[in-house]
Formats: structure tokens, C-alpha cells, sequence
């Protein structure tokens, strides 16, 4: 079947999310350090994840924890990091989420032109801080 039968807020175009990685793999070759890429819907499902030659095995799912998380809370992973410090307001998600989460920078939400969150990218595999630049770069942020 080549149509969809009904179209969903959280369908997120999977030529978007490549043309998305490309852009990533462009820093990514700055940088110098294989990573892993992951692109999610509007609800946090997977569209397509992407593991370079020598990525570390972990990044396949801290990437899709950062994607996700990125999502739900509406705000990068790396804006959300305070939260889930000791007595911050989320400091007890992680015991109580029914999936993986990640609260390290390297994950961002994905806006359309309204401003409502369609998706969400997620990068693994280098330093907090570069995962981060990686992702901000692959959606011109």
C-alpha cells in the first residue's frame, strides 16, 4: 500500500529526517568523531537512526533516549539537565518512565513553523557538548 490511510499529527517525513542527517554528517566530519543519529516522530517513535562506522554501541540508544526525551519535554536535553538534578523538579522521572530517557545534552525538538513539536533529533556518540553542537547544526539552529 503507497498511501497512507490517515494522516497522523506525529507522522514525521522520512526524507526530512535524512536530509536532517546529511546536514548532521557535516559536523559530524568537523568534529572527527563517529556518532550515532536519531530521528523521532511527533510522539517519539522511531523514523530513522543512523550509526557511523566505529560509533560507540551505547549511542544507538542514548540517541534515541535524547531524541525522545526531546519530544516529551519540549526543550533540548541539554535545557533539561538542571531538572534532574537532586531536588529539581524531575528528579525522579528516570525511577518512574516507562522508556528510556536522557537528560545530557544532544538531544533536540524538532519544530514546524508554528512552533508545535513534529519530532525530535537525537546525537550520541562524542562529548555531551558535541553531540549537542551536532544536533543544533544538523537543524540550523
Amino acid at each position: 500500500m503507497s498511501k497512507l490511510l490517515q494522516i497522523s499529527p506525529v507522522i514525521f517525513p522520512l526524507e526530512t529526517a535524512q536530509s536532517i542527517t546529511k546536514r548532521a554528517m557535516e559536523k559530524i566530519a568537523e568534529i572527527g568523531v563517529p556518532h550515532t543519529l536519531t530521528v523521532v516522530d511527533g510522539a517519539g517513535n522511531l523514523v530513522l537512526a543512523t550509526r557511523m562506522d566505529g560509533a560507540a554501541i551505547a549511542s544507538i540508544d542514548t540517541s534515541l533516549a535524547k531524541a525522545r526525551t526531546a519530544v516529551y519535554f519540549g526543550a533540548t536535553t541539554k535545557e533539561l539537565g538542571n531538572a534532574v538534578a537532586d531536588k529539581g523538579p524531575l528528579a525522579t522521572i528516570q525511577t518512574s518512565a516507562s522508556v528510556p530517557l536522557a537528560f545530557v545534552a544532544g538531544g533536540i525538538p524538532i519544530r514546524d513553523s508554528a512552533g508545535v513539536v513534529v519530532g525530535g533529533l537525537g546525537a550520541g556518540g562524542a562529548s555531551p557538548e558535541q553531540d549537542h553542537e551536532v544536533a543544533t547544526y544538523a537543524l540550523g539552529l
